[in-house]
């Protein structure tokens, strides 16, 4: 996995020193495989290229939260460990 997102300036910047950029997160999210398969409530997942994006299934238009990689790392072994 890539370690950095590709970030480049905003085309609602101003050809000042106070720009904004932006990187591409990508919309390939899927159900969670810590979701219950009869659950309504899902939990979805992207990979980011430094890390991962979660969201919530029933309300995806509310956007996402990403996770650096050595968090994403740490709650997946921490979730592994707690399976029963």
């Amino acid at each position: 996995m890539n370690n950095e997102l590709v970030f480049k300036k905003s085309s609602y910047s101003a050809h000042g020193q106070n720009c904004v950029e932006v990187a591409h997160i990508p919309t390939g999210f899927r159900k969670s495989s810590y979701s219950s398969a009869q659950s309504q409530n899902c939990v979805e997942v992207a990979e980011l290229p430094c890390g991962a994006a979660v969201r919530d299934s029933k309300n995806p238009s509310r956007g996402h939260l990403p996770f650096p990689a050595a968090e994403w790392d740490a709650f997946l072994t921490l979730a592994r460990d707690s399976r029963p």
